[in-house]
Parts: C-alpha cells; structure tokens; sequence
C-alpha cells in the first residue's frame, strides 16, 4: 500500500486524562486514527475522549487494557491493526506516580506495582509495537514516557526514579536494535507539568518543595508535551535520522526552534 493512500494510526497508553489526553488530540488533530488506552475502569472517559476526536472530524477507537498485561497489550495491538488497518506510531504514556517513601520503608508489593506499569507496561509497549511495525515493513515511531526523575534522582522516589531511569535505557537499547527497520524510539523526560496526577500527589508547590526546585520553577503543560510527541511523532525527514534513541544525537538547534523544547526535556 502506498503511504499516500492510508491514514497513518497511532495507539496511545494513559489517555483517559493529562498528559495522555492531550496528546491523543492533538496526534488526532495533526491526522491520524488514534486508539485511546487505560484501564477498563476509565473507560467512560476513553468513550467521552472518542467523542470528542470524532466531533472535530477524527477517527478514534477506545482500547481499554491493563499495560502491565503482556496478553492485554498484545490484544490492545491486535485490536487496534484490525479496526483501524494498522499502527504507524506508539505512544507508551501510562504510568503511576510514587508517594514519598523511604527507602527502609518501601514495600515490595508497592516496588512491583510501580515497576510493572511504569516499566513493563512502556516494554511491552515496544516489544507488540514492534513487531507490529517490522512486519509492516515501513517503519514507525515508537515513543516513551520518562521523567526527569529519569535524569535525577530524587530521594524518597527510589521504585519511581528506577523505572524511569529504566525507561531512557531500554529505550536507546530498542533505538539501536530498530534503527534497521526504519522505526525510531525516543522518550520525553518533561519536569513538573499540570496534571490531576499532579494534584493527586499534593499539588504543584508540594511537588517543587519534595524537589527542592525554587518557588518560581516555570509549570510546564500537558501540550508542551504533547507538541514534543507531535514532533518525533511526524512523518520522516532528516531530523529523525538524529534523533533515535541516544541523546548525544539530538539536534536540539532543530528542535529549540520547530517546538521551543529545552534541552533538559530530553
């Protein structure tokens, strides 16, 4: 088929609300099919997020699984090839957030849990992706979601900081692995950003004192994110081809004035 005659088809994890919301609609509103994902309890909000992608004349499809499920991602995937005609691009966004916990107090129950979604759930996401996209055999974008408690480590964030320290490697692991099939895989580390998940861990002025950030620390927003993901997300051109993967490779030059992204987002 050529890629003049199909809609490309993206997949994006932790879409019933924040930063994967934002990014659904706008990969919906740059043109592709999106399928929204979280877990079956969000579902009224992946329907309600559905909604809203057709009302402005896009294409979605509501894949409510469990990312820390190898047999729910790999049927997510499945799902989405065959009512939407294929997957072109990843978003592996889903994720919990850890409350501060030291480290002799840290259970193992909680260890695993934040382990398996924030850092099984973005594998897994590659791993069906992938197959997926070499089978297809016209490349792809895969994307993650790190932070920068991936680039820093914060005390009291030990389960937290180690699945997104995790995630940045396992990503230029797979960068390098899938280069040959064309399929780049690049992962956000953004700061602090307004979200509910924010809130939820005692809001954005909690969140910059357990940081210890100054007061005045700029709030980043889910559409800063979201524009980054546009961007890497977009069909190829040269820019791409330096940015897979290993951040020595990044052409921040390119990127500070497409999106105005620093270079610390990366």
């Amino acid at each position: 088929m050529s890629k003049s005659t199909y809609t490309r088809v993206a997949i994006v994890t932790g879409a019933a609300q924040g930063i994967g919301r934002t990014i659904a609609l706008r990969l919906a509103a740059d043109g592709l099919s999106v399928a929204v994902n979280d877990l079956e309890s969000k579902l009224k909000d992946l329907q309600e997020l559905v909604t809203e992608i057709e009302a402005k004349g896009g294409k979605a499809l509501a894949v409510p699984a469990d990312v820390s499920s190898e047999e729910s991602v790999k049927s997510m995937v499945e799902k989405t090839v065959e009512r939407l005609g294929r997957l072109d691009v990843m978003v592996a966004n889903a994720g919990v957030d850890e409350q501060p916990t030291p480290i002799a107090e840290l259970s193992m129950d909680k260890w695993r849990m934040l382990m398996s979604v924030n850092l099984d759930g973005v594998a897994l996401c590659y791993k069906y992706a992938a197959a997926e996209m070499i089978k297809q055999g016209d490349g792809g974008r895969i994307i993650g979601a790190s932070s920068i408690c991936g680039k820093k480590g914060f005390a009291y964030a030990p389960a937290y900081s180690a699945a997104k320290f995790a995630v940045r490697g396992l990503t230029q692991c797979v960068a390098l692995e899938l280069a040959q099939y064309k399929i780049t895989v690049n992962a956000y580390a953004p700061g602090v950003i307004a979200t509910s998940m924010a809130a939820g861990a005692g809001g954005l002025d909690a969140i910059k004192e357990f940081m210890k950030l100054p007061s005045d620390t700029s709030i980043g927003s889910t559409d800063d994110v979201a524009n980054f993901v546009s961007y890497v997300a977009s069909p190829p051109v040269a820019v791409h081809d330096r940015t897979n993967g290993d951040p020595r490779r990044w052409d921040f030059v390119r990127l500070k004035e497409d999106i105005g992204l620093k270079e610390s987002w990366i």
